[in-house]
């Protein structure tokens, strides 16, 4: 039995803390529903991982924004399925696109990594690594943001549409500003201990509601 714990139907920017063994519902597409991340520290990132768990019955052609960060001019970091049913990154300009297996119905562990020195960037697909691929070496991801679930600003906190948002469930977001070892990553998928994340920490994470979003228990 599923255990709604919360349900805004308004806006609703009061701080909550801490997703442990919770999972965020979108029930429907929307231009206004919507979950803020606060960040753990400074997003002024050189190299990261992003995880997170991830299930959507939307269509392969439709387009879903799965993460995406902000600052006033830039979309400084964007992951995406493509109308292709690629997926994708952004940092500040032009993506990088990998093939993996289609998100469905059934939960996908979804992991990123990049690192500025060299470029190389990946995507992790319930324990398994893409072809890397090499995409902005020198680049710094810029401080000062806005992190969102569920939706892509065009502006700051603002152009939302609907035919762009995340509809399914997603939960166990964390963010490390390194790159995790495959090991790690594996363990991760598996559920085992990792460190945790030290921008974004699903256990301790600061958050803000929008919209239609339930947060229940992840039965």
């Amino acid at each position: 039995m599923v255990t709604v714990l919360l349900v805004s139907w308004t806006p609703s920017f009061a701080t909550q803390v801490g997703l442990s063994e919770k999972v965020l519902v979108f029930p429907y597409e929307t231009d206004f529903s919507f979950v803020a991340l606060i960040p753990q520290k400074e997003m002024a990132l050189r190299a990261f991982t992003l995880c997170m768990r991830v299930a959507t019955e939307l269509p392969e052609e439709r387009q879903i924004i799965l993460f995406a960060y902000r600052t006033a001019d830039y979309d400084e970091l964007n992951v995406w399925r493509e109308k292709d049913g690629r997926v994708s990154f952004y940092l500040s300009g032009d993506g990088v696109f990998f093939r993996l297996p289609p998100l469905s119905t059934f939960r996908t562990s979804l992991c990123l990594t990049w690192e500025s020195r060299s470029g190389l960037a990946a995507f992790w697909a319930d324990g398994r690594r893409s072809t890397y691929q090499v995409y902005k070496p020198g680049h710094s991801v810029r401080p000062k943001g806005t992190v969102l679930l569920g939706q892509d600003p065009d502006k700051h906190l603002g152009g939302l549409e609907a035919t762009q948002s995340f509809v399914g469930e997603m939960t166990d977001v964390n963010m490390w500003d390194f790159v995790l070892s495959r090991s790690m990553i594996q363990a991760w998928h598996y559920g085992h201990k990792v460190p945790k994340g030290n921008i974004f920490d699903w256990a301790s994470l600061e958050y803000e509601l929008s919209g239609n979003v339930l947060v229940v228990d992840d039965d």
